[in-house]
């Protein structure tokens, strides 16, 4: 996305005051503010004639009353002779009318004092939840954003970053890797977003320089006004384009608050991998303005492009949707760790114990113990508890959500099908094998009670018995304190990315 003329500048004091950007001019003056169109054409924006021009000012003006409705006064028109009429042909140009903000209330300004905004970031995630609740939606504005859409516009910025050589080959190279490698698993995600409304005409350009906190509530200024298909986007991408910028200013906390409330507010249960998906593209939009000016010359723009490239990449990274196997013989305790590792991870936890009861039609504290492959322990109910296991996986998975399985995991054929099951929506794999001596497994399985798992010491021996080599899984020891295994488990999943 192209940078644009921004709203009022940050210059403190004096009555009179003007900033000049590639595509306009803001002129302070007093308590007003007007900015003037250039007679540019730079492909992205045409403002090359007066009546482009006059269109253009009219449409801002009429956007950003959505947000800031006493801030945007008006269209003035500039007479080309003093003292001449008002008619049509005797305009000059045209300014749009502002109310002059205070610029030592920008909410950039105060983040970067270090002032406490919580209370102002919870009222901007309520105003743009309200903002996106009643924005226009349809069929047109969500062609905008359905995973093709989205790719699209990725690639876009790829083959313009690219020949610029600003960044290092391999940061930009890992950043288009696990972005497309996201995208091709998760149209059903993507389809689901737009079904449920969340599609809308947004502002598209939410960034902290242009909000001011005042005492009776935030004004958010200077939407994208220039082309309506930037703006056609998920509200959550629309919203995670101030989460970056807050985290960029290094406000990380309130960059978490403004998302977590703003998925209160909109009512939003999306995936902590689409946020972290957003983030990171509107953290390369940004990378891609700097590459461009670093290119023109700008001495600075070479470590911004970097910047905001590496807060991509972290976010690519932590967002990637992940399948954890947590398997194990009976007492080793991976239950308990897959649980530990399902809350750690905001993951989705599918314990085979239940499912197999649930394929069976009891209640999973209704026993059903039985010998060794026999009952809903035969290999034919096994292998359909399996099955269902990995089609919940897959659909979730294409969903954005992280998933943890729960089971045994002892037959190397189950653990190929949950790998083959990644790989076709585009997932990491994590396999943690639960491990303790026999004596203390025993010990567990005699003392349990109420459990969801019928399995009794000759079970357990059986299943030791036949189970497959697992080399490829980290071992977790379960003797200790169960935060000693999800430690172990926290230092096999770093690798894949945390936030």
């Amino acid at each position: 996305m192209p940078d644009h003329e921004g709203g009022p500048p940050a210059e403190a004091g004096g009555f009179a005051a003007v900033h000049e950007t590639h595509i306009g001019v803001v002129f302070l003056v007093g308590d007003r503010a007007y900015k003037l169109k250039k007679p540019v054409d730079l492909g992205f924006v045409d403002f090359s004639t007066p009546e482009r021009r006059r269109a253009a000012c009219h449409r801002e003006v009429e956007l950003n009353r959505r947000l800031a409705p006493d801030v945007y006064l008006g269209v003035a028109e500039v007479s080309g002779v003093p003292g001449a009429s008002t008619a049509d042909d005797d305009v000059a140009d045209y300014l749009v009318v502002m109310r002059r903000m205070p610029p030592e209330r920008r909410l950039s300004t105060l983040v970067e004092s270090g002032v406490d905004t919580s209370d102002t970031i919870d009222r901007l995630a309520r105003m743009v939840a309200a903002f996106h609740a009643a924005a226009d939606r349809g069929p047109e504005i969500a062609a905008d954003a359905t995973r093709d859409a989205i790719r699209q516009r990725w690639r876009d910025s790829f083959a313009q970053v690219h020949p610029l050589g600003v960044l290092e080959s391999g940061l930009a190279a890992e950043i288009e890797r696990l972005t497309l490698d996201f995208l091709a698993g998760r149209e059903p995600l993507f389809d689901r977003r737009i079904a449920e409304g969340r599609v809308v005409d947004g502002h598209g350009d939410l960034l902290a320089g242009d909000i001011f906190c005042l005492e009776d509530g935030p004004r958010v200024l200077d939407c994208l006004e220039f082309d309506d298909r930037l703006r056609r986007l998920d509200g959550l991408d629309d919203i995670a384009f101030l989460a970056m910028d807050l985290e960029r200013l290094g406000a990380q906390g309130f960059a978490r608050r403004l998302l977590e409330r703003y998925a209160e507010f909109a009512g939003d249960p999306a995936p902590a991998a689409l946020r972290h998906h957003y983030v990171a593209y509107r953290a390369f939009v940004r990378a891609k303005v700097s590459c461009l000016r670093a290119a023109q010359g700008d001495t600075g723009s070479a470590g911004q492009a970097r910047d905001y490239a590496e807060l991509a990449l972290r976010h690519l990274r932590a967002g990637r949707p992940r399948l954890v196997i947590v398997g194990g013989l009976p007492g080793t305790g991976k239950s308990t760790l897959a649980g530990l590792v399902a809350d750690e991870l905001g993951a989705v936890l599918i314990s085979s114990d239940r499912l197999r009861k649930e394929l069976a039609g009891v209640s999973p504290h209704d026993s059903r113990a039985a010998e060794y492959g026999a009952g809903i322990y035969s290999r034919a109910h096994t292998e359909h508890t399996y099955a269902e296991l990995l089609r919940r996986a897959e659909e979730l998975l294409s969903l954005g959500e992280t998933v943890v399985l729960d089971a045994s995991w002892i037959r190397a054929a189950d653990r190929q099908a949950a790998t083959e099951t990644a790989a076709r929506v585009h997932s990491e794999v994590v396999s943690l094998r639960c491990a303790a001596p026999a004596e203390v497994t025993a010990q567990r399985i005699r003392e349990r009670y109420g459990d969801v798992s019928d399995a009794d010491p000759r079970v357990a021996a059986a299943m030791a018995a036949e189970a497959d080599p697992w080399p490829d899984a980290t071992e977790i020891p379960t003797t200790g304190a169960p935060s000693e295994a999800l430690a172990h488990a926290r230092a096999a999943l770093a690798p894949f990315g945390t936030e």
